[in-house]
């Protein structure tokens, strides 16, 4: 009996679980996503005690949170290989390994580079689970039912970062910053189980994992690897001394991104796809077809620049709390806990609400709504209290509620079924890079801003002129999203029946 048609197929598990199975089989992937979420989110909190026990410079042990993001960043982009060559399951239940070996390992070590190891495997399992989720909903759910499904994903994944940073800082308190380490082992446990019984072994569409199919693309994904690597260097020098060795690293990441983008070309070139059977086959690790297709172009274009906002006010809003406003952290951390709480209620119910407008719209209003929250930051003032903060930071979650659920729907939808994996793991790719590069491009113009405003000693104008900052740059997405709804193919009213 072959793996397609063993009791652990997709097609097996199907018939044993009936309508439900692409349910239950989602909510075995969230749990994993939310682990890998957590994992990468949570670790902040404890930076300031991990650099107390391992005596190191903020600088040094800043790299717990930069090496995660590097390895999650780039293994995204192996995604789609993986699992044509080895199936859902198996992927899925090796990145949950990882997760749990990460915890176990980080919790436990007396070593730095040990407590490094740890988290650089917990980003390469972050980075390959998270595109699975996108795969599964456009190729499992009807059209009809993939914004709920979104939806559904969406508030669970939000609700890890929401409540564990909360969570998180009792930890720290009470047990240390080993306890952070531990909080993923119970969700990775809990997503072990439920992917012995729900994660088919197929590969995506149904098919048989094909262990003899083309070999990974190791020249792209150095190529990738290393332009990542000098691209975060390079602007995390820019906010030191090192000015010519940043301008050195920037270059040279946009040399490699180059190069990465020429290797990519020459192997989808025809000639390639058949040459001699002695030469050994590579698949591209980033299929540039998918570019092809305007609405996947404009969404991912999108996609990075959401994430720079994203992640830049997510780093931003704590800093302005806490150096501007003087509030303390714990203040903070509660103060922040019921917005997000609202962000995941909000994902729910656009998710619900999604095929009353098409997605594109969604996410127009949201970054509307985003980049006016940032805006407005200006007109706080602690003499005048703190309502309108609240406030702000309410409509600008609202914002992201709006977006999350349907950027990923806008972007694939439409695109040929065997092209979505691969679109999902590079708008996940082009997100996170956004991100990570966002949180350093905040962090340049808030201290640019702060040398500037130093004589006058107004460092909240520093803080609004930032806030300005990301809100040009979110206002900014909203032309690409319009251009994403433009061209994007409408969904059908009655999908086939669809296939994970």
């Amino acid at each position: 009996m072959t793996q397609a048609q063993g009791p652990h197929s997709l097609q097996a598990l199907q018939a044993r679980y009936g309508e439900r199975h692409r349910w239950l089989l989602l909510l075995s992937v969230m749990l994993g996503s939310m682990a890998a979420v957590m994992s990468s989110t949570i670790m902040n909190v404890a930076i300031p005690d991990m650099s107390t026990h391992f005596t190191l410079g903020q600088s040094r042990v800043q790299w717990v949170t930069s090496g995660f993001m590097v390895a999650m960043t780039v293994s995204m982009l192996t995604t789609p290989w993986l699992l044509s060559r080895y199936g859902y399951r198996r992927v899925y239940e090796v990145c949950m390994w990882l997760l749990l070996g990460g915890g176990v390992v980080g919790g436990l070590a007396n070593d730095f580079p040990l407590v490094m190891a740890a988290r650089v495997a917990e980003g390469l399992a972050a980075g390959v689970v998270q595109p699975i989720p996108a795969i599964i909903i456009l190729r499992a759910f009807a059209s009809e039912e993939q914004g709920r499904a979104s939806g559904l994903f969406g508030m669970g994944v939000v609700l890890a970062p929401a409540i564990g940073p909360s969570i998180g800082g009792v930890l720290v308190d009470v047990f240390g910053w080993r306890s952070i380490f531990f909080m993923v082992v119970p969700l990775a446990m809990v997503a072990l189980w439920l992917s012995r019984r729900y994660v088919p072994t197929s590969a995506p569409g149904g098919v048989q994992a094909d262990a003899d199919s083309p070999g990974l693309d190791w020249m792209g994904l150095a190529l990738a690897s290393a332009s990542t690597l000098m691209l975060l260097n390079g602007l995390v020098q820019l906010r030191g001394d090192g000015s010519t060795l940043a301008v050195v690293l920037l270059v040279l990441a946009g040399l490699g991104m180059a190069l990465f983008v020429a290797w990519q070309r020459h192997l989808l070139r025809p000639e390639r796809q058949t040459h001699a059977v002695s030469q050994v086959r590579r698949r591209p690790l980033m299929n540039l077809k998918v570019f092809a297709h305007r609405h996947f172009a404009m969404g991912a274009l999108v996609s990075f620049t959401y994430g720079i906002a994203l992640f830049g006010s997510t780093y931003l809003l704590p800093v302005y709390m806490q150096m501007g406003l003087g509030l303390s952290p714990s203040y903070i951390g509660a103060a922040l806990l019921p917005a997000g709480i609202l962000l995941a209620m909000t994902i729910a119910a656009v998710g619900r609400l999604s095929n009353r407008m098409p997605p594109a719209h969604w996410v127009s209003w949201g970054l509307a709504l985003l980049a006016l929250s940032f805006a407005l930051m200006p007109l706080v003032h602690p003499a005048a209290g703190l309502a309108l903060l609240w406030v702000l930071v309410i409509l600008g979650r609202i914002g992201l509620g709006f977006i999350l659920p349907s950027l990923n729907l806008g972007a694939l939808r439409g695109l040929p079924k065997d092209l979505i994996p691969q679109a999902s793991s590079v708008i996940g790719f082009v997100r996170m890079l956004g991100g990570a590069a966002g949180v350093s491009i905040c962090a340049i113009v808030l201290e640019w801003r702060l040398v500037v405003h130093a004589f006058a000693d107004l460092p909240l104008r520093a803080f609004n002129e930032t806030f300005v900052f990301l809100a040009i740059i979110t206002a900014l997405a909203l032309l690409a999203a319009w251009k994403m709804g433009e061209s994007a193919t409408p969904a059908p009213t009655h999908s086939p029946t669809p296939k994970d």
